[in-house]
């Protein structure tokens, strides 16, 4: 009855994996339901009528599954790429060694630790003004540098939609 079984089987599932699956679950079921089977009865037709609640068993555990699953893809956040960070990491590296010694470290000191102006200021040795026009200066040029015209631009990932 194998044969028969998985011919059945594979207009259910259209596939041969799944069909050979379902025969397999269909001839355990049907062992352990052996009990069951009430003799001078068809065993071809119980078969089948196993094979065929096993298939649509499956086939609403499956959708159902797959609800569940989109939905919780939906409510997952969004991970961006991390190839676009660590281009513009690179980018962003490249151009900081470009620019002048005092107006690097006044950038870095400022903008990369978190320091104030008076801060940094105070540990370059120089006038507070002078911290605010070195930072001013090193902020337009890297944007320059990085061929950006507004800092949310760079900030942001771009995505190309077909």
């Amino acid at each position: 009855m194998i044969p028969s079984l998985r011919a059945f089987a594979m207009s259910l599932t259209k596939n041969g994996a799944e069909a050979d699956d379902l025969v397999q679950e269909t001839l355990i079921r049907a062992l352990g339901s052996i009990h069951q089977f009430a003799a001078g009865t068809n065993m071809k037709a119980w078969l089948f009528r196993i094979e065929r609640n096993v298939f649509y068993t499956n086939y609403r555990k499956k959708h159902r599954e797959s609800a569940v699953l989109s939905r919780e893809v939906e409510d997952m956040r969004l991970v961006e790429p991390q190839q676009e960070w660590s281009l513009k990491v690179t980018a962003m590296h490249r151009a900081l060694e470009k620019l002048p010694p005092d107006q690097k470290e006044a950038l870095l000191l400022v903008s990369g630790s978190g320091l104030s102006c008076e801060e940094a200021a105070e540990v370059c040795g120089c006038a507070l003004g002078t911290i605010k026009s070195r930072v001013s200066r090193a902020r337009t040029r890297l944007l320059a540098l990085l061929e950006v015209y507004h800092y949310e631009e760079f900030m942001e990932i771009e995505r190309h939609r077909l």
